[in-house]
């Protein structure tokens, strides 16, 4: 069950920003194995200036298109991290025109008493999940 935050610059129509969560999420439920239903995303649009990524030396070109990917996470394997870095990379380009350039993922792992889905409870640990 990730929890994925996407942070872009604003300009993108509403169904562009639909087809970027569901290129994510589809990547969640083939390389993550997330059950069907299992989608939780937070798509938080930027006014120019408050998005800033520098290429960190690697020689990385960015434009204005740049989209930020965070991944919460319980037990992926570096195999899966990198799979959903290579899946995300592709279906981004495909689906919505990212260039490679323009893609920042982060993976940040927890665990299960790290969750709490309602009602000031920690259903993983009580076994409600």
């Amino acid at each position: 069950m990730p929890l994925v935050r996407i942070d872009l610059n604003q300009g993108r129509t509403a169904a562009q920003l639909r087809e970027i969560a569901d290129a994510v999420q589809e990547v969640m439920l083939d390389v993550f194995a997330a059950p069907p239903g299992d989608r939780y995303q937070i798509v938080t649009e930027h006014p120019a200036g408050q998005v800033i990524a520098e290429g960190s030396g690697l020689g990385i070109e960015r434009s204005d298109a740049l989209v930020m990917i965070q991944v919460f996470h319980q037990g992926r394997s570096v195999e899966q991290k990198t799979r959903a870095y290579a899946g995300l990379s592709r279906i981004l380009a495909e689906r919505a025109g990212l260039a490679p350039g323009d893609l920042i993922v982060s993976m940040v792992e927890n665990t299960k008493e790290d969750w709490s889905f309602a009602g000031g409870r920690a259903q993983f640990l009580t076994g409600e999940l």
